[in-house]
Order: C-alpha cells, then structure tokens, then sequence
C-alpha cells in the first residue's frame, strides 16, 4: 500500500489549473495548424492565423488563453493500492482550485445557486470532480476547464434503438448546426453513445482529452466519426462562424453497452481552445 498526503493532491491541481488555462495542448496547436494549412476561405485561414499568434502569445506571456478561464472539471483515476492521507480528497481537489484560479489570475465564473441568486463563490469551487477506482498505485489527475460558450451548446437525446446510425449522425448534425458560431469554432465534437443518459453525457466529455484526430479503435465507430467530420465540415460555419470548410478539427465518439430498449446520444462541444493537462503522482 503506497501512501499520498492529499497535500500532494492540492499542490498539482492548483499547476494544472494554471497550465491547462495557459498552454494549449501539442496536439490541439498541431491540429490548427493542419486546419490553416487545409482552409479554403481567406477570412478562415486569417482567423486561424490569429488564434495560433493568439496562444502562442498566452504561451510566452504566461496569460489565458481565454477570458472565460471555465469552470474547473477534474478527472481523477486512484489507484486501489493507494492510501491517501491527511484530509478529504474531494476538499484536498477544491484548495487546489481555489489556489490556482487565485495565484494564476483566472476568473471565477462559478456560482453558487443556478436559479435564484447566481452569486459569484469567488473562487471558482466547487468544482466538478469524476473519480475513478483504477489498478495500481498511482494518482492521475486531469485538469479541463470548461467554457460557458461550448458547454451551453451541448445536448443529449433518448433516441430509439430503431433510430440506429443515421438518427445518431441526425442528432449530431443538427446540434453543430444549431451551434452555429457560439462555441468558438474550429470545435472538437464529443460524442457518448449508450450507457445510460448520465454515462452517455459523461463519456462525451471524456472523448474530448483524447488526442485530437486519434479515432476510436472500434472500425465502425472509427468510419462513423470520419463520417461525421466530414459532414460537420460541409455545414459551412467556418473558424468562428464566418464560413469556410473547417468548422470542426475532430470528432471523438466513446461508447458503453446499453439498455435493450435504449440509446442514449450526449454530444459535448468543445471550443479551439481545447484545454486540459494532466499529472501522474
């Protein structure tokens, strides 16, 4: 049995929290920079332009690379052979995002009832934290701070088994398209299907920290999410809505075994600046 201080646990959380809102992503940076390469509008590719100087200048700066700095989603996978000492991990996760949306000049966008006073916490906690019980000895955690815009335009749908792939693909359509520009286009499109509605919302979400472009090892989810890609990109929105072919930079589909009767579809938009970082303890 391998024991952590939950001390550790607030330390690193409070960096990703920094790093994920500072440091876009290799792999994103890669994947704008193909989408430049391949965009046909002049306007599209000035506007990819700018949001690669944009990052590059959070990079060096050491700046946001967006004013919504989102609110903070943790995922964090602990080793059952691990013992973690010295508090309550979940209160261990929240000082770290406390810390780190204070010393990194973040803004706070949580609040703390969503229908009648929406009063700002002041320190962007609670946040939203998915732990998982996995083999080893480890702590992984990964940061992903999620915007307002992207997230807003997200949904799910209880389709009918009898809708098969062609509701789904419907379904996904009409949700990008009904985005239009307010996610901050070129998005990454995840997309959870079966489980149940909650497991379905929350693999969509998981399929977004995949590396961008990597398609499922599934052969027909693979072909679904090429498919889909392709005819995101035919929908004309364009980088931030003004037109062009690359509206989407990937689509990630994720899937769990479902009800016989059921097929739950969460789709979980992501903007360019697909944000997450991760720590191994």
């Amino acid at each position: 049995m391998r024991e952590i201080s939950v001390e550790i646990i607030t330390n690193a959380v409070e960096r990703l929290c920094i790093d994920s809102n500072y440091y876009l992503p290799d792999d994103v940076k890669k994947a704008l920079q193909d989408a430049a390469a391949k965009e046909e509008s002049p306007l599209g590719k000035e506007i990819l332009r700018d949001i690669l100087d944009n990052q590059e200048i959070a990079r060096s700066k050491h700046v946001p690379i967006c004013q919504d700095t989102g609110l903070a989603v943790v995922f964090i996978e602990i080793g059952q052979d691990v013992r973690l000492t010295g508090g309550d991990i979940n209160e261990a996760i929240n000082e770290g995002v406390r810390r780190g949306y204070k010393e990194g000049y973040l803004r706070k966008s949580c609040v703390d009832d969503p229908i009648l006073s929406r009063k700002n916490t002041g320190d962007n906690t609670p946040a939203i934290i998915h732990a998982a019980i996995i083999k080893g000895d480890k702590v992984r955690i990964i940061m992903a701070p999620k915007g307002g815009g992207s997230e807003n335009m997200s949904a799910l749908a209880m389709l009918k088994p009898s809708d098969g792939i062609e509701g789904i693909k419907r379904f996904v359509l009409d949700t990008v398209d009904k985005a239009g520009p307010n996610p901050c286009p070129p998005i990454i499109v995840g997309v959870g299907i079966g489980g149940t509605m909650e497991k379905a919302a929350l693999i969509a979400k998981k399929a977004l920290l995949r590396t961008v472009g990597e398609h499922s090892s599934h052969p027909q989810t693979a072909e679904l999410e090429r498919e889909l890609l392709e005819e995101i990109n035919d929908l004309g929105i364009g980088p931030q809505g003004f037109g062009g072919r690359i509206t989407a930079l990937a689509v990630h589909i994720e899937t769990f075994p479902a009800h016989i009767a059921s097929l739950p579809v969460a789709v979980n938009i992501q903007c360019h600046a697909a944000r997450h970082k991760e720590a191994v303890i």
